[in-house]
């Protein structure tokens, strides 16, 4: 199953979204994105358990 985010999902203002096959492989991609782009979110245990109930799967 493929596993898929989005910015909107966290409601935030932005177009950004990412799929990959593994959970860890898309919180690298999310990762990358949150440094770059959203660097008022802090990456703490709380922001990631946050972001990883928004990953929708696909098949």
């Amino acid at each position: 199953m493929t596993k898929s985010i989005s910015c909107s999902d966290a409601g935030k203002d932005c177009g950004w979204s990412a799929s990959a096959d593994t959970e860890e492989e898309l919180m690298a991609k999310v990762t990358e994105h949150v440094l770059e782009e959203h660097k008022e979110i802090e990456l703490n245990a709380e922001s990631i358990s946050s972001i990883k109930s928004l990953i929708k799967e696909t098949s």
